[in-house]
């Protein structure tokens, strides 16, 4: 009974702000799922590359670490779109 008077004196603007601000958590759970799977295919493919050349090892793991970051630097910004989207 509590709960049904509390949510009742919910304002306009209050539940306009919940609204974005659960958009904006949808928005950047989308931009997440993206470099997630970015990520794993992309170590996926490199542990591969290094059992099938061990000597070029060194340069595979660099150029793997070079795409991690250009790839989590996408769900920065969808970071930062989650931030905007919930001011």
């Amino acid at each position: 009974m509590e709960a049904l008077a509390a949510l009742a004196a919910v304002t306009g603007d209050e539940l306009k702000a919940a609204e974005a601000a659960s958009s904006a958590g949808f928005a950047y759970g989308l931009a997440a799922i993206g470099p997630g799977i970015g990520i794993g295919y992309l170590v996926g493919k490199s542990v591969e590359a290094m059992a099938r050349q061990p000597e070029a090892a060194g340069m595979v793991r660099t150029t793997m670490f070079l795409g991690i970051a250009f790839t989590e630097a996408l769900a920065l910004i969808g970071f930062v779109v989650f931030i905007l989207i919930g001011l």
